[in-house]
């Protein structure tokens, strides 16, 4: 069986393999194009977190499931992608959901060998972002995390409330939940009312 921990790490998972794929159909790439985009997008930031703190083999090297996953990313993105109407809010859907959860899963990772708490913030960003910006370079697009739009300012802030929750002893489902909520909360309203960073530019 798997914690919800685990459950929440699939699914997170998923969905930027969803996001790849519709980001490659988008392009116009073949199936083999819209895989890899696929794969970079969902390991592609967990990968760099693993080996920036040792961890070797790094996490899908060792466990099937995440391949598994990956492959039925694309094929849903496949199936239903003409339920997709407006491709655009599809990606932004399964993009958001994805940095929530990586974000959580790399400030645990970053707990469990011992580091700092802003590491830790730092290591969750990076598990987040890193994926889409992968994609978004192999897309030929300038990624999101570079560009005016809050994106990796949710995650670091989504961290500094886990940190704070958990400092109140919260319920540890509890405080995943509430989280991976906050990211999303602050995703959905930077897009809808335009919010951004000082000194950036059209």
């Amino acid at each position: 069986m798997f914690s919800f921990f685990e459950i929440l790490d699939l699914l997170g998972t998923l969905a930027f393999a969803i996001s790849g794929a519709l980001a490659g159909r988008e392009r116009r790439l073949d199936l083999f194009g819209m895989t890899i985009l696929a794969f970079a997008t969902a390991i592609g930031g967990g990968t760099i977190r693993d080996m920036m703190i040792g961890i070797v083999p790094v996490f899908w090297l060792k466990d099937l499931s995440y391949f598994y996953v990956i492959i039925l990313g694309v094929i849903l993105s496949i199936i239903f992608y003409k339920h997709f109407s407006i491709l655009r809010y599809s990606l932004f859907l399964f993009d958001t959901i994805g940095i929530a959860v990586f974000t959580l899963i790399g400030i645990e990772k970053g707990m469990n060998v011992g580091l700092h708490p802003v590491i830790c913030v730092t290591l969750g960003t990076v598990t987040a972002c890193f994926g889409g910006v992968i994609r978004d370079i192999l897309a030929n697009k300038i990624p999101i995390i570079f560009k005016k739009e809050i994106y990796a300012t949710a995650c670091i802030i989504g961290g500094l409330m886990y940190y704070l929750l958990k400092n109140a002893h919260l319920n540890t489902d509890l405080l995943y939940i509430i989280t991976a909520g906050t990211i999303i909360v602050i995703r959905v309203l930077a897009v809808k009312y335009k919010w951004s960073l000082p000194f950036s530019y059209e």
